[in-house]
């Protein structure tokens, strides 16, 4: 009689199947709180964010336009509500729109040399890729499409450029690229690199 036929249907059951062997391995990640690999940040309110930002437009009003910038990077919104998030990106645009294309890379070099410069350029990668991505912080919100009506001569009564809901989202856009090329030119792309894999997100 061979080895199979001595087992019956009851000793082939699936009971193997259920049994998690991530649990008997000590180094599983089930056995031990994976949220303790990650600092707990602090919650920034509303309220702060606003105080910040008064800040901050009060220097750029006063002409200390990279204090205005290191101001704004020095403190990101990580963890915080949507609106927080939104109000402080704003003011980030702001601050980026007012510097001229010329003061960028000597701005940006004396930032990436002072201590803790690497990570401010950092936080500005990460600001430059929320404000492209499209999101209401970026001034990319699109408008609803509106119901238009052709005319004889077959074109349609259009204000504005078709596709386009604000002129401004495209001079915020080339503002923000012009910006990453420059922290690119001066950090590197371990700047992008580091934006990408850190699970702080602003």
């Amino acid at each position: 009689m061979s080895i199979i036929q001595q087992h019956t249907s009851a000793s082939l059951s699936d009971a193997w199947r259920t049994i998690n062997i991530d649990a008997l391995d000590p180094d599983s990640s089930q056995n031990f709180d994976t949220s303790t690999l990650h600092p707990p940040l602090p919650e920034i309110s509303e309220a702060e964010v606003r105080q910040l930002n008064a800040q901050v437009r009060q220097l750029l009003r006063g002409g200390d336009s990279e204090g205005a910038l290191r101001g704004c990077l020095e403190t990101p919104v990580y963890n915080g509500s949507d609106s927080a998030k939104d109000a402080h990106m704003q003011t980030v645009v702001e601050v980026l729109q007012s510097i001229k294309a010329s003061e960028m890379t000597p701005m940006l070099q004396r930032i990436y040399s002072s201590e803790g410069g690497s990570e401010l350029l950092d936080v500005l990668t990460k600001y430059l890729y929320k404000g492209m991505s499209g999101g209401p912080s970026g001034g990319g919100s699109r408008a609803p499409a509106r119901n238009l009506t052709p005319q004889a001569t077959g074109f349609s009564q259009v204000g504005s450029r078709p596709g386009v809901s604000n002129e401004s989202t495209g001079a915020a856009t080339s503002v923000l690229l012009s910006w990453h090329e420059k922290v690119v030119d001066v950090a590197g792309l371990g700047s992008i690199e580091r934006c990408m894999t850190d699970w702080r997100k602003v």
